[in-house]
């Protein structure tokens, strides 16, 4: 058998979206110049980066572009999600992001005014797909899916593998996880959950998970924020307000049958906070979350909470 138990693992990584990927896999050839020549085509339709992409000649608004299959999906799902996360999840918030800068440090020169102007072309329900063109309200606004991209890919190789006959392989790219079978220890794929560390660090593993068919993703926030009166504030920008959030929430881990949903989710969670997302991840049957936040009279001290079906991925 060309995939069966004697075909031995391959592993790939290298670079790929501004991260690295890694891959590995059962089959009986090497398949890294075929992964990577995928992950460049899917990189020519949604990288922002990229002044060639069809996202980049969309957000310039040229009328000789139109949408193809890797946009029309990830534009239809990102609106999907904006909808069920009540606009926390807003691939147009880029306008906002790019006011308020990496940092505090220019806060007085953002006032109310200025957001108001800015949040005029901010909002997915401001933006359609007809057919295959790209409608907005305000000519001004542009998309990012960088939140919900790193997700997709991996669902994209993922089905490419799939469709080679490959049962047992797990595809990592910037942290994000499509998982499926078992590893080359004929055990289910092991993944862990970072613990936050304050220096910004990768630091030792808060929690091991368990994976043999689904997708896995992490949004964070513990490596980009400060404290201000004894609370940490994330660098983290609600669409809806306009302003960075405030809240304990330091990590946010979702799993979902595909990871471009697990990725969307991570990112709308650390704009709702922990309380919200609980509900909303309770109530959403096809994801399953596991948190960690910030606790304690000086906000140091780390707990975690997950969703009841998180247990049938935990590892004791």
């Amino acid at each position: 058998m060309r995939n069966g138990r004697s075909a031995e693992y391959r592993f790939n990584e290298g670079l790929i979206f501004g991260t690295v990927y890694h891959i590995t896999y059962q089959y009986s050839n090497d398949l890294q110049e075929e992964i990577e020549d995928e992950l460049h085509r899917f990189n020519a339709s949604l990288s922002p980066f990229d002044p060639t992409s069809i996202i980049s000649r969309i957000n310039r608004n040229d009328t000789g572009v139109v949408a193809d299959k890797w946009f029309t999906v990830v534009f239809n799902r990102s609106k999907e999600i904006y909808e069920d996360t009540g606009g926390a999840f807003d691939p147009t918030l880029s306008p906002l992001i790019n006011a308020w800068g990496f940092g505090y440090d220019k806060k007085d020169s953002v006032t109310p005014v200025i957001i108001d102007s800015l949040r005029q072309f901010v909002g997915m329900k401001k933006i359609s797909l007809q057919g295959d063109r790209v409608i907005k309200s305000d000519p001004r606004m542009t998309l990012n899916f960088s939140a919900i991209a790193k997700g997709y890919a991996c669902d994209v190789i993922a089905e490419m593998l799939s469709k080679k006959g490959i049962r047992n392989y797990l595809v990592e790219i910037g942290g994000e996880i499509v998982a499926k079978g078992i590893n080359p220890h004929g055990e289910c794929w092991k993944v862990g959950i970072n613990k936050p560390e304050d220096d910004g660090g990768y630091g030792e593993v808060q929690q091991v998970v368990a994976m043999s068919d689904g997708a896995m993703a992490t949004s964070g926030n513990y490596r980009n924020y400060k404290i201000v009166n004894g609370k940490r504030i994330a660098h983290t920008i609600d669409p809806v307000s306009g302003y960075p959030v405030q809240h304990s929430l330091l990590s946010a881990t979702v799993f979902a049958p595909d990871c471009m949903t697990a990725d969307a989710y991570a990112t709308a969670f650390m704009v709702l906070g922990l309380e919200k997302s609980m509900l909303l991840a309770e109530q959403n049957k096809d994801i399953e979350a596991f948190f960690i936040y910030a606790t304690g009279v000086d906000s140091t001290a780390l707990a975690v909470e997950s969703t009841p079906g998180m247990a049938k991925y935990i590892v004791k």
